[in-house]
């Protein structure tokens, strides 16, 4: 896909290595980096993290830093052919700005496979809005759940 090629002007990408996500390694700090952003939905249960994070149709990758430390991931869901749904992007705060998102997005989508990636944000839209797109509205639907819960 031509998007994945495409790098911003002035991106300096850390020395990180992309890989998939090992429960086992990678689960714990997943998990931190979800609560330091405020994010609750997977570290309320780690197994049930551990479940979504590996499910069938589900690639996470991790972005490593030499000393083993996770510092961002991307978790996608996709058909395998035409269309992938991106859940989760989150790059350590540190490393924001630097390219670590935008490689995770494209291991993500390389391993998935695909033809376009559907999201929803509601905190970086600057950050996706320099892909090539298109914009739609989009809900967040909770069927079994009384309104005004999120999660």
């Amino acid at each position: 896909m031509p998007f994945l090629d495409q790098q911003p002007a002035n991106v300096r990408l850390v020395s990180l290595v992309l890989r998939r996500f090992d429960p086992d390694l990678d689960l714990a700090t997943v998990l931190a980096l979800c609560l330091a952003e405020g994010w609750a939905s997977l570290p309320a249960d780690p197994e049930r993290a551990r479940r979504a994070l590996t499910a069938p149709g589900v690639t996470t990758v991790v972005a490593v830093a030499a000393d083993s430390v996770v510092e961002g991931f991307a978790q996608m869901m996709s058909d395998g052919e035409i269309q992938a749904f991106l859940v989760n992007l989150l790059v350590t705060p540190a490393l924001r700005q630097q390219g670590v998102g935008r490689a995770l997005i494209r291991e993500a989508f390389g391993l998935a496979g695909g033809q376009r990636v559907d999201l929803l944000t509601d905190t970086a839209e600057d950050f996706y809005e320099r892909w090539p797109h298109r914009r739609f509205t989009g809900f967040r639907l909770y069927p079994d759940h009384s309104p005004g819960r999120e999660g």
